[in-house]
């Protein structure tokens, strides 16, 4: 287990605050958030969505507070109504179901998840076992394993691999969910390929570039800092990767919600204070946490930056300008 360090004697006068970035919204993100606006606006609440949009208390109740309604299954909206599959995307069988109770769904699956998706269907029909690389009972987990169940199997860790059971060793492909660690991903790739010499599968390429830029900003930094404040949900993925990314080299390292949980005891000691978010994160929560640790002592803001992101995902047909409104 890592040794946290901390450094001894006072904070100084000034306390430093690194921002590493990229942190907070991703495109995959700001594409789900945008569909359920566009609804809410182009038909008026209630919009019905089912499972959080993204995994953020702080957005989820600012959708609610619109007219969007959070539910977990289908058969919590009424017939005929609009229906939005979050962005941690669905099992085809959620999909069928809807149609069939002829249910208007927009789908607001981030693309990058419905990449792993295609790839999961691809390879089962190939014949391929699937293995996934992921955490059991994550909702993008759940529409992943649901793509081919009857040919994937979950695998949790690098010491699980050897209990896999596949139909035929020499037909194997493995994916992962796309918040995972890199880490993590590359350890357990490492198994799978020594079990199953044969297997197909892109090591950590599964990842979303968010996911990946947000741990490469924090690992720049964390050498530097006392104290590594995270900024997101509890059920984030992505947002606890960077919490044990941090931990795991030494550095003290706490996920907060938001700045009314920033605990000040925590800054003792600490002149070097790392501020980031994960993808599903509101920007502004991060400028309270710095506001917040502003009003505890004078503090010097240090920008870095290790990767710009310009990727922009389109919206569903129906809902970009000039489109027809079905």
């Amino acid at each position: 287990m890592a040794r946290e360090v901390r450094r001894e004697g006072p904070a100084p006068a000034v306390r430093r605050v690194l921002l590493p970035a990229p942190r907070s919204f991703c495109a995959g993100v700001e594409r789900a958030i945008e569909i359920v606006e566009r609804l809410l606006e182009q038909h008026g609440p209630p919009v019905y969505v089912r499972n959080q949009i993204v995994h953020n208390t702080h957005v989820v109740a600012d959708l609610e507070s619109r007219g969007a309604v959070f539910i977990s299954e289908l058969d919590e909206v009424p017939e005929q109504a609009l229906v939005v599959f979050s962005a941690h995307g669905v099992a085809p069988a959620v999909e069928r179901e809807a149609a069939r109770r002829g249910l208007d769904a927009v789908d607001a699956t981030c693309p990058l998840v419905a990449k792993v998706h295609a790839e999961a269907k691809r390879a089962a029909e190939s014949g391929d076992t699937v293995i996934l690389i992921g955490h059991e009972g994550h909702e993008e987990v759940v529409g992943t394993m649901g793509v081919a169940p009857e040919r994937t199997v979950l695998v949790e860790s690098a010491e699980a691999v050897a209990r896999l059971e596949v139909a035929d060793p020499g037909k194997v492909t493995y994916l992962s969910q796309t918040t995972l660690s890199v880490t993590e991903v590359e350890q357990i790739a490492a198994a799978l390929k020594e079990r199953f010499p044969g297997i197909k599968g892109q090591g950590a390429e599964d990842i979303c570039y968010a996911t990946s830029n947000r741990q490469a900003a924090v690992a720049a930094v964390v050498g530097e800092a006392d104290l590594v404040l995270v900024v997101g949900s509890a059920n984030s993925s992505n947002s606890n990767r960077l919490v044990e990314l941090s931990r795991a080299a030494g550095v003290a390292a706490h996920l907060i919600e938001d700045a009314g949980q920033l605990d000040r005891a925590w800054l003792e000691d600490a002149a070097t204070v790392a501020v980031t978010a994960g993808a599903s994160a509101p920007p502004r929560l991060v400028d309270d946490v710095v506001a917040a640790l502003a009003a505890a002592g004078p503090i010097e803001i240090v920008e870095r930056a290790v990767a710009e992101e310009t990727q922009e995902f389109l919206l569903p047909q129906r809902l970009r300008a000039g489109a027809r409104r079905p």
